[in-house]
């Protein structure tokens, strides 16, 4: 799985960078959109939940409402990079039908090319999140040296899911709009707006049983709350996440001869 990935790096590279630049191609501000995007979410998300709401998450001050902004603005990091993939991922083939048509084209990095300019707009909302904890005086620690490390699973589970994805949209067009409602569905299903022990006992392993649960909150512990991962669960994730890109790429190198025939 990997191989063919290093061995086109410098082709994922420079795709990548078309993609991400061709996103604002053509508008007046240009890249300067990426920055703005997150900057606009945790605006709308601080007055709503700070001054309309005036919600408070489990565990912080009673009169510490602007840090709810920040504890779900952290969620929604990592499930924007899920969904903005997952989301893409039945019309990667469907969409570029010219490079099908190439034989000496590798279509198997697509996947990785989503992967990473979804990583490039996750960076760009990291910088506005950091200067967000530092306008509100929110403490660094130094377990978020420890966040890269929870990336692993979730890319390697999105890429995984990608390339099944890609190769079902081929043959069952239907697909994405199917995952367009499922995606909707799992964001409430995640713990962005909640923390997993508010709720019910018997509601919770329903919850974690969705794979996003654990990088989600374990996200939190490190960049906010100042809590090492939990090493066990984490080492689970990656191996599940490793086994799903394998099975992903062997089930897209399986289905690719079928691509020109369908399309």
């Amino acid at each position: 799985m990997t191989l063919p990935l290093i061995k086109h790096r410098q082709l994922i590279l420079q795709m990548t960078r078309r993609e991400v630049v061709g996103r604002y191609k053509g508008s007046f501000l240009g890249l300067a959109w990426s920055l703005f995007n997150p900057i606009l979410m945790l605006t709308v998300y601080t007055f709503v939940f700070s001054v309309v709401f005036k919600s408070r998450w489990a565990g912080t001050p009673e009169n510490d409402h602007a840090s709810f902004a920040v504890i779900l603005f952290t969620g929604l990091i990592i499930f924007n990079l899920f969904s903005e993939c997952i989301g893409r991922a039945p019309a990667l083939i469907t969409g570029n039908v010219n490079y099908v048509k190439k034989v000496v084209f590798p279509i198997e990095i697509l996947p990785a090319v989503s992967v990473l300019a979804a990583m490039f707009h996750m960076g760009v909302s990291l910088v506005v999140l950091i200067a967000a904890m530092i306008a509100l005086g929110t403490p660094f620690h130094a377990t978020m040296v420890a966040f890269p490390l929870l990336l692993v699973p979730l890319v390697l589970g999105v890429l995984g899911a990608s390339w099944i994805l890609a190769s079902l949209g081929v043959f069952v067009r239907d697909v994405s709009q199917t995952i367009g409602i499922l995606i909707s569905v799992l964001m409430f299903l995640s713990p962005i707006f909640y923390p997993v022990a508010s709720l019910p006992q018997r509601l919770q392993p329903l919850v974690l049983a969705n794979p996003l649960a654990f990088i989600i909150e374990q996200a939190r512990q490190v960049l906010l709350f100042g809590a090492w991962p939990n090493w066990t669960g984490l080492a689970a994730h990656c191996a599940l996440a490793a086994l799903c890109a394998l099975v992903g790429f062997w089930w897209f190198q399986k289905t690719r001869k079928g691509f020109a025939d369908v399309l």
